[in-house]
């Protein structure tokens, strides 16, 4: 019996990616109307609530994107990190450790600075940051024209660290 493949990275050739633009257009127009629809339904609800499904969202992103990864993070600390950087006040905030700020902060850097480039400097400096929280990063980047780059891998090894 043939394995499922789970990961993109599991498939050969797997940076050689090709499409259809059409069907992909007609994706995205569906994503776009569902994404609107959505919208409008949050900003009926309140800020408060507002900010309990951003604060959800992003504290699941965090989780399993560590998970992948092998890291077993705390919910709550990555709750409260997350809600003591976006200023939205919870109830049963829990002090969180540096490797999970440093982490939570690498996520927000990646879900709300995504429109800004990814320049040498920010990279470095982003990555030298978080280290002093995360412990040792090990990084492999492929420079580019200029000073864009691109980020290849990135492994956290916090064990090192400690």
């Amino acid at each position: 019996m043939r394995r499922m493949k789970i990961y993109i990275y599991d498939k050969e050739n797997w940076t050689d990616f090709t499409w259809d633009n059409k069907k992909v257009m007609i994706k995205l127009g569906e994503a776009r109307n569902h994404q609107g629809r959505l919208l409008g339904r949050m900003e009926s609800l309140g800020f408060d609530l507002q900010n309990e499904a951003v604060l959800n969202t992003l504290t699941l992103d965090v989780i399993k994107s560590s998970e992948i990864e092998g890291e077993f993070l705390d919910i709550e600390q990555v709750r409260s990190s997350i809600a003591r950087r976006l200023g939205i006040e919870i109830a049963g905030t829990v002090e969180s450790e540096r490797h999970v700020d440093g982490i939570v902060e690498m996520m927000l850097d990646a879900t709300q600075r995504y429109d800004l480039p990814l320049t040498k400097h920010r990279c470095l400096v982003g990555m030298q940051r978080c280290s002093r929280q995360v412990g040792v990063i090990f990084i492999k980047l492929q420079l580019q024209t200029g000073e864009k780059i691109q980020l290849v891998q990135c492994k956290l090894y916090r064990d090192l660290w400690e």
